[in-house]
């Protein structure tokens, strides 16, 4: 026979009602109680019926996550939606909440996943890991009224919409002040995408480095065409470029070996840096540096945010969090003031 609520009350001494409250992680209930009961539930192997559970309270006890278009190579590898998956998955358990994930590749079939998932009530809330200007997702839960939280920054309703981010700007500038400090004077900033908030920050922040260092500024090298590809050659022999700075890790993973196919060694004849601090920085040679971003922070606080919104619990801090990054120096990065 399964284990059922009366057997878990009756064990750990309580009324039916106070284990449904334990499960559903009230705040009427005390921490030492709440302890005792989910002691009893390990010992008894009950697991809460989540079905009956929200049909109870009707909820679905669970939030949805929305990752971007994933119509790339780079996309479909990046380990940053993975880890975010993951960080959001580890905080949602606190609250006895499920993950569901929402991708798709185009916006179009995106949208109606998150609309199927609203109208069939399988989510409470979403958590958006990506702000693209092309995104009809938000327009559609600022619509709706539902609850979301956004990990980036909004392109619109920035005082109206909750979200979490490193300060972008603030990341581009201080990789391209790495590089300056390093002796690079002709520094090119490098792309896969020209649509999404972090693309317009970083880039930002790169050309704030050079104009206060009285450098050169140079277009942004993006790679969104095949025919962008056999071009790289000639920019970096127009440009003279002596350092690049990355979108991210994966792509510069892709950068690094177009330039050696090209000829160019790095460090010895581009410097490169990245972001993200992901696991492709120390899969290869020579060690990449990048700029760690937290992912961990990231997810879990974009999910309390959230809990917060569902629970209307009210919110201490700004709608805008914004978590911290470190510099991670590797390989990739030649002095060249003592080359």
């Amino acid at each position: 026979m399964s284990i059922t609520v009366k057997d878990v009350a009756k064990k750990a001494g309580v009324a039916t009602s106070t284990v449904s409250r334990v499960i559903n992680n009230h705040p009427s209930i005390s921490e030492e109680t709440k302890r005792k009961v989910r002691k009893v539930m390990d010992e008894l192997g009950y697991t809460p019926n989540l079905a009956a559970r929200n049909l109870g309270k009707k909820t679905a006890s669970a939030i949805g996550v929305v990752l971007p278009p994933l119509n790339t190579k780079e996309r479909l590898g990046n380990p940053f939606y993975l880890e975010t998956i993951e960080t959001i998955n580890e905080e949602a358990r606190k609250f006895n909440m499920s993950v569901a994930v929402a991708s798709a590749r185009d916006f179009d079939t995106l949208l109606a996943n998150v609309e199927q998932m609203h109208r069939q009530k399988q989510v409470d809330g979403f958590i958006l890991t990506y702000s693209d200007k092309y995104d009809p997702i938000i327009t559609y839960l600022i619509e709706k009224k539902i609850p979301f939280t956004l990990i980036g920054q909004p392109y619109t309703q920035e005082e109206s919409i909750v979200y979490v981010d490193n300060d972008n700007q603030l990341l581009g500038k201080q990789a391209t002040d790495h590089l300056i400090d390093k002796g690079h004077q002709r520094i090119l900033f490098i792309t896969n995408t020209t649509h999404e908030n972090l693309y317009f920050e970083r880039y930002f922040g790169y050309q704030k480095a050079l104009m206060m260092a009285n450098l050169p500024l140079f277009p942004v090298v993006s790679f969104e065409e095949t025919q962008d590809y056999p071009e790289f050659l000639e920019v970096l022999q127009e440009t003279k470029a002596t350092a690049l700075v990355v979108i991210d890790d994966l792509f510069a993973v892709r950068i690094i070996q177009l330039a050696q196919l090209l000829g160019y060694k790095v460090p010895d004849d581009l410097s490169v840096i990245s972001f993200n601090n992901s696991i492709f920085t120390t899969l290869t040679h020579p060690y990449l540096t990048s700029i760690d971003i937290d992912v961990a922070s990231l997810g879990s606080i974009a999910t309390q945010q959230l809990m917060a919104q569902l629970t209307n619990q009210e919110m201490h801090s700004s709608l805008r969090v914004v978590v911290p990054h470190e510099l991670i120096q590797r390989e990739t990065v030649l002095n060249k003031q003592f080359k």
